[in-house]
């Protein structure tokens, strides 16, 4: 039973270390190798399956029954070499000569594995089982096991040679499989040596969990970062830094998710649109136009700063209140308007702003709201324009 135990293990630590992976329950995009990987996973469940079986079976005594469960045993274990050099002649996407000379040995193996063993029920080249039930390794066995370990050795030194010709963190993957690959040599020598012990299972389970915690794990990581730089760029309107249009489509769709879940209950809009651009681009010129644009958009930064601010048209922003600036609205509002005020009067950007209050109970969602901040933004527009003031 103490043999079996280790596989029972190795099969409950690669389901939950590797969830994500083996069922898709998060996505395996930000793996790029990950199918090829995902093979080997299932290859070596199949082997832990077999290996625990043996145990049970041997402790139980019935031959036959072991000796089927000995077959599947190395058959899985040559479908998790063959899987392993695919993984690997994926990862390292060398040559062809290199990529074909890995499957093909991968193949060669598996098929002279399955080749023994059908030589083994005629005649015991590679194990038996004597009377007494015990298992008897034969020399094939042996010589399986042997090129398995030189494969393994092969790839590993190649796989740390690469490593040390590359700079920076691409380095780590490549150590984290060539160290593997040296961890499965030494298990395999072991399991050579100690038929009765699953070495194998140990060395197959540690080199899982090394690719995983620095390939899959590490390619993730670096695929969300630079999936977050993409979408940074995507959202970001270009003349004034602050979120665009496609930013603001997602966030209308979150605050209709939090508003159907309960989990939003206050928040306001406040719709802002500047006065006299097309008069300030027609008499000034385009260049002069941004920077009245970028002059409103600051203000309103500068105001509500603890709130997003979205770019939805050439001269028109959007700010959604909540928390602490949703608290203080009324005096930021207020404080707005004075600085609207004050540039009249100077001569600065003059922006026109409507405020409005999302009820639970009345308003349907978003859209209510942001339709009666922007009936309001233009009341206030229409307010501004009566009083004949050219903000230049």
């Amino acid at each position: 039973m103490y043999y079996s135990s280790i596989g029972m293990l190795a099969i409950v630590l690669l389901m939950i270390i590797n969830a994500d992976t083996l069922f898709g329950r998060y996505g395996t995009e930000g793996h790029a190798h990950s199918p090829a990987y995902r093979a080997f996973l299932f290859a070596s469940l199949l082997y832990y399956t077999a290996d625990s079986f043996w145990g049970i079976l041997m402790d139980i005594g019935i031959v036959p029954l072991v000796y089927a469960d000995t077959v599947l045993y190395f058959v899985a274990m040559g479908l998790c070499v063959l899987t392993w050099v695919r993984y690997i002649a994926v990862f390292l996407n060398q040559n062809q000569f290199w990529t074909r000379a890995l499957n093909t040995t991968g193949l060669v193996i598996l098929g002279t594995e399955i080749l023994v063993i059908i030589v083994n029920f005629f005649y015991p080249v590679m194990f038996f089982f004597s009377k007494d039930g015990e298992y008897i390794a034969r020399p094939a066995r042996y010589v399986i096991l042997y090129v398995q370990l030189v494969l393994f050795a092969v790839i590993a030194i190649d796989t740390l040679l690469t490593a040390a010709r590359l700079k920076g963190n691409s380095r780590y993957p490549h150590l984290a499989i060539g160290i593997s690959g040296l961890i499965m040599s030494v298990f395999i020598l072991l399991q050579a040596h100690y038929p009765m012990m699953p070495f194998y299972a140990v060395g197959n389970l540690i080199a899982t969990c090394m690719i995983n915690s620095f390939v899959v794990v590490g390619e993730r990581i670096e695929s969300s970062r630079k999936l977050g730089s993409i979408m940074t760029v995507a959202y970001k309107d270009s003349l004034t830094n602050v979120r665009n249009n496609a930013a603001y489509t997602e966030y209308k769709k979150m605050i209709g998710n939090s508003i159907r879940d309960g989990q939003l209950s206050e928040f306001a809009v406040i719709v802002f649109d500047l006065n006299d651009l097309k008069k300030v681009n027609d008499t000034d010129g385009h260049d002069a136009g941004d920077r009245y644009i970028r002059e409103g958009c600051e203000l309103i930064c500068r105001t509500f700063d603890h709130s997003p601010v979205f770019r939805i048209g050439g001269d028109e922003f959007v700010a959604c209140l909540m928390n602490e600036d949703f608290r203080n609205r009324d005096s930021l509002y207020r404080s707005f308007n004075e600085q609207i005020e004050n540039n009249i009067r100077n001569g600065g950007v003059v922006v026109s702003a409507g405020i409005s209050v999302y009820y639970p109970g009345k308003d349907s969602g978003y859209d209510d709201v942001f339709v009666r901040a922007d009936e309001l933004m233009y009341d206030r527009k229409k307010e501004l324009k009566k009083r004949k003031i050219r903000p230049l």
